[in-house]
């Protein structure tokens, strides 16, 4: 084990520090806020710059698939060497990528921008599930869906950023959203002197003989095969939450005459109900288990994604809502699950399975913006909408308790 994995185990059984996550979760809230400005600017950069639904694709695939690649790395290299002031840092890119949106004038300026919100999201969230961890004590699924919720909070607000700052300002509103950036420094500071400060309370500990390697062996074929089916679900999830935060908008608007406003207001319940569901996750988890709770969340989505496309107006409403809320309650969860498979490996997990979220969402972008662009936004709609049915792979999980025991 590493030293900063030593010290990660070590800090994990201190008391819960509540003050410490709810600014994590704050200032994942901002993190995510801005990250949500891209898809939220989408209908106003397809008017004004007359972008086409691939382009589009194409600026979601670059912000999340930065992102995507870097947190395993960020993780991997804060595993081994501690870096409490990256997280600032890292902010500090996401501010002059704000910046760069707001004053872009070509398509290729906006992809420079968004690489920009992409680093510094890289940075912000393997770490910031390792402080969330940190701060945990044992109760990591409520750790991990109050600094989640913060995240989803930050995303939901997409639709209204459209509605309200988008729409009246245009692109130029965006420039408002570097005082978020500024503010996350500033917490982010307080967070970091925390983190060093727990850091040097630590002695080294003493190193332990290794177990036996044919059960090491045998943990690791498990722990390997649960990753795969988590990554594959991941994918799944992934792949449909783009479908509906970055395309839906134009299904309301094209094939149900919505304005741009309006569509915002559906977007809006969805991510709403998505940030009840991620914070009702943890403790349902703990009553059901960790895996019960990911096969019910994806696989229990599944018939009402397939109903949406067809569904009245009406019907919309409660229907984008109990998605919202079903979908999302294994998103900390998931988190908490791999973190357990890998106890050791807090930092490069939590960017894996995080990261990963993002850059199945970039890869779902560019294809759906594809098959938008070739057929229609309708059968678009149609083909995410069977997405959930992949759930019913998390029956090939094996039990955590399983796990824990090595048998």
């Amino acid at each position: 084990m590493s030293t900063a994995t030593l010290k990660t185990t070590e800090l994990n059984t201190n008391a819960t520090i509540y003050p410490i996550l709810f600014a994590i979760s704050f200032v994942h809230l901002l993190n995510d806020s801005m990250q949500a400005v891209i898809p939220a600017i989408f209908p106003i950069l397809e008017e004004s710059m007359k972008l086409s639904f691939t382009q589009l694709g194409w600026i979601a695939f670059t912000l999340n698939m930065t992102s995507s690649v870097m947190q395993p790395l960020v993780g991997w290299y804060t595993d081994k060497t501690t870096s409490p002031y990256i997280l600032p840092f890292g902010m500090g890119a996401s501010l002059l990528g704000m910046i760069g949106i707001a004053y872009s004038q070509s398509f290729w300026m906006i992809i420079l921008s968004v690489i920009g919100i992409g680093l510094g999201s890289a940075v912000f969230h393997p770490e910031g599930s390792r402080v969330a961890y940190m701060a945990a004590g044992s109760r990591r699924g409520l750790a991990q869906s109050i600094y989640q919720v913060g995240g989803n909070t930050g995303s939901s607000l997409a639709p209204i950023m459209t509605a309200l700052i988008f729409v009246p300002f245009g692109q130029h509103g965006a420039i408002w959203f570097t005082s978020l950036a500024a503010i996350a420094i500033f917490v982010l500071m307080y967070v970091s002197s925390w983190y060093s400060r727990q850091l040097l309370k630590i002695k080294k500990p003493a190193i332990t003989a290794k177990s036996s390697s044919t059960a090491n062996a045998s943990i690791k074929r498990k722990v390997s095969f649960a990753i795969g089916i988590i990554i594959f679900l991941v994918f799944a999830r992934s792949f449909y939450f783009s479908g509906i935060s970055n395309f839906y908008q134009f299904y309301l608007i094209k094939d149900y005459g919505l304005t741009i406003t309006q569509a915002q207001v559906y977007l809006f319940v969805y991510m709403a109900a998505g940030v009840l569901g991620t914070f009702a996750g943890g403790p349902i988890a703990d009553r059901i288990g960790r895996k019960n709770l990911i096969f019910w969340s994806i696989t229990g989505t599944a018939p009402l994604a397939i109903f949406l496309p067809h569904a009245g107006l009406w019907l919309i409403f409660p229907l984008l809502f109990l998605i919202g809320f079903i979908i999302n309650t294994s998103f900390a969860v998931t988190v908490v699950y791999a973190q357990e498979l890998l106890p050791g490996r807090i930092g490069m997990v939590s960017g894996l399975i995080v990261g990963l979220a993002f850059g199945m969402g970039a890869l779902g972008s560019v294809v759906l913006g594809k098959i938008s662009d070739i057929t229609s936004i309708t059968a678009t709609m149609m083909f995410v909408s069977f997405l959930p049915l992949f759930g019913l792979f998390t029956l090939f999980l094996p039990n955590e308790k399983t796990l824990r025991s090595g048998t």
